[in-house]
């Protein structure tokens, strides 16, 4: 788990900021994504952003998708691409809105077909080449090369990494990766055989029963979660928390940490209030991501309360 001086660190860094800042200066995103079989993937992605604490969140997908995703949340702003996947042909409208985001998620709902693959590898291209920092998760891993990737956090489970390692040429670590090692080992393992991934400035968070948060020079092991967490959706949820945290603070391994961490503590906090076990699904995890700030507000008060009456006990006794 994180170390308390991380963990104020975040808090400071995510929740501070200007009283006078205006609409915009505290986080936009642009998530790209989203087919006509898988709407909900990257709505759910867009408003995990907006819930993360970002200003504003723009979908950019199909045109049938994305005034789905209109009629289900009015605080999602949609870029609809004509079509009903992405294509080579939206990539030029996609980098005029990342020009102006803080922060680029890619992969959520994008589906496999070729020409959709096609776009998603443009977009890196285009995406490391203007610097701007970006989660790519889903689909997307599968067809990220290691040297389009740059200030990009990746967001796999075993087997999305798996066919990442595959399509660059690393088949040797998935064998490695599979014998029975420990956390720390696995973490080593990982570094040495992806040193061009990790000097390029890019983050791995491995999904996992417990996640892996790896970079060049750190890493976190982060416990917690169930195996209701399996259930269809909370991936996307992930890399929303992820996008929204980086937009904010443009620090990659402290967004990536901070997701984890919250998602698998909601995770948790659904499974204890079920009334039948499992069963809880991807978009409950959207209510209980605000309160996890207002329970740490509410500790404090709590806390500064008791001093308040400690000290007015003193002084009655003086």
């Amino acid at each position: 788990m994180l170390k308390k001086k991380e963990k104020k660190q975040e808090k400071h860094k995510i929740h501070r900021r200007k009283n006078d800042s205006h609409k915009g200066q505290n986080g936009r995103v642009l998530a790209v994504g989203g087919s006509e079989d898988y709407v909900g993937a990257i709505a759910l992605t867009g408003l995990a952003a907006l819930r993360a604490g970002s200003d504003i969140v723009i979908i950019a997908a199909p045109e049938k998708t994305a005034w789905a995703i209109n009629k289900m949340s009015p605080d999602l702003i949609t870029k609809k691409l004509p079509g009903k996947h992405l294509k080579k042909e939206h990539v030029n409208t996609i980098m005029k809105s990342a020009k102006k985001s803080d922060t680029i998620i890619i992969g959520n709902g994008m589906g496999t077909r070729k020409e959709s693959k096609e776009a998603a590898n443009k977009i890196l291209k285009e995406l490391n080449k203007m610097m701007i920092p970006a989660v790519v998760d889903a689909d997307a891993i599968k067809i990220a090369k290691i040297k389009n990737l740059n200030n990009t956090i990746i967001t796999p489970h075993a087997k999305e990494l798996e066919e990442f390692l595959k399509n660059n040429k690393k088949e040797a670590l998935i064998s490695r990766l599979k014998k029975r090692t420990s956390n720390e080992e696995r973490i080593n393992m990982i570094r040495e055989e992806l040193k061009d991934f990790f000097e390029r400035d890019n983050v791995l968070l491995l999904k996992g029963k417990e996640d892996l948060i790896i970079s060049k020079n750190k890493s976190l092991i982060i416990k917690g979660g169930n195996a209701g967490m399996t259930v269809g959706g909370t991936g996307d949820i992930l890399a929303g928390l992820c996008g929204g945290y980086l937009a904010q603070t443009a620090d990659l391994f402290l967004s990536a940490s901070l997701a984890s961490m919250n998602c698998k503590k909601i995770g948790d906090k659904l499974l204890k209030r079920s009334n039948f076990g499992f069963g809880y699904i991807a978009s409950d995890f959207l209510k209980e991501i605000k309160k996890l700030r207002k329970i740490k507000k509410q500790k404090v008060r709590k806390q500064n309360v008791k001093k308040q009456k400690r000290s007015k006990k003193k002084r009655d006794e003086k």
